[in-house]
């Protein structure tokens, strides 16, 4: 049996041994909770590698930047990212420069008809020129609107005028003696009567006019109004993925105005594109009129020999081996036959065999036919 004092002794060492175990299991935890918040961390500290298990997750700023979304910065010209990619496919339309001259012809000649065409002091102002696909304008148009479907005769398509609701009114009030300074007034929830239809066609067709004396200077192109639509829906005029240009004019009448906005297809403008890719009026690519004159005067100045030939006839061979001095040929042609003129293996023209004092001629007896003039361009 121990006396009382080994089991004092006993009782302190088995004391001490808890104590120092307790302590270890605290600083484990602690471990544990460090090696945890350093993994709940967005960035990695530098010299530790995390468990491969954990991923970082990206907040909403590098989200919208991967996207090409910005909440800062609203320029819809600048985009980056998937929404550059997506919308790269549209041609800008910056590629046909001649399109800037048209359409700010376009703003001087509307000023002017319509000041005459209101009585009243106009301003037109060009907002934007920019492409969009035929799909997204057709969502975007504000509504009530008239929408207006025109035709361009040459070039054998369609195109869109919109007039929105604010210019309508303001032309309404001011075509039927409307007082100065006040705002047109706007009626939610009706249909447009048939008197403001009736007055906006007559503003559309005015523009249409001043397109077509806008584009008379590159090309002539009648432009003529097909049908009004208040429905984009009864608007569409070319599939929805197709490219267009988007040509936004502020009309101002003092305190009164609205937004004009016409749409050309890519397509509408496919048979000039050569013209609005010039640089300026009257532009030619690749063309030297010093070299062109020169080239003219001598192509006309160049020698061709002609044969006039009378008869063909094919031969044996052996026949004509044995040809003598002083044999005769027999040919199938008559004194009123025709003779054949040739340039080489090209039959030019016919003509009738005569004489001229003392020597031979053919008078042609009609004119070189065109088959022939591509047949000498070609082997020349």
């Amino acid at each position: 049996m121990p006396t009382p004092e080994e089991e004092a002794a006993m009782m302190a060492a088995w004391e001490a041994e808890t104590a120092a175990a307790d302590g270890a299991t605290d600083g484990g935890a602690d471990l544990a909770a460090d090696w945890e918040s350093m993994i709940d961390k967005d960035a990695p500290t530098p010299g530790i590698t995390p468990p491969s298990g954990a991923e970082r997750i990206l907040n909403q700023d590098e989200i919208d930047s991967l996207l090409g979304f910005s909440s800062d910065d609203e320029d819809a010209n600048d985009k980056t990212g998937i929404r550059a990619i997506i919308n790269s496919a549209l041609v800008s339309y910056e590629r046909l420069p001649m399109l800037e001259v048209v359409f700010d012809r376009l703003v001087r000649l509307m000023t002017t008809s319509l000041r005459n065409f209101t009585s009243d002091n106009v301003e037109v102002s060009l907002d934007s020129i920019s492409s969009i696909r035929f799909g997204e304008y057709l969502n975007s148009i504000p509504l009530p609107a008239i929408i207006s479907v025109f035709r361009a005769e040459e070039l054998d398509n369609f195109g869109l005028v919109t007039v929105d609701s604010s210019l309508i009114y303001s032309i309404v009030d001011v075509l039927l003696g409307g007082r100065r300074g006040t705002v047109a007034l706007r009626i939610e929830g009706r249909p447009y009567t048939t008197i403001e239809r009736m007055l906006v066609t007559r503003l559309v067709e005015v523009i249409l006019g001043d397109a077509h004396h806008a584009f008379a200077p590159l090309t002539q192109v009648n432009f003529h109004l097909d049908r009004i639509e208040t429905n984009p829906r009864f608007a569409a005029i070319a599939r929805p993925a197709n490219a267009a240009i988007l040509v936004k004019l502020r009309v101002d009448m003092e305190d009164r105005g609205g937004r004009v906005e016409l749409l050309l297809p890519y397509a509408t403008l496919e048979p000039i594109r050569k013209m609005l890719l010039q640089q300026f009026m009257g532009e030619k690519f690749g063309r030297d009129n010093i070299w062109e004159s020169h080239l003219a005067s001598e192509l006309w100045e160049t020698r061709m020999p002609v044969r006039a030939v009378l008869d063909e006839q094919t031969v044996p061979l052996s026949k004509v081996l044995s040809l003598q001095v002083g044999d005769t040929l027999m040919l199938n042609a008559g004194p009123d036959s025709d003779v054949m003129l040739k340039c080489g293996d090209i039959s030019l023209t016919r003509g009738k065999i005569g004489r001229i004092s003392h020597n031979v001629a053919v008078r042609v007896e009609q004119p070189v036919s065109g088959q022939a003039r591509r047949q000498l361009m070609k082997s020349s």
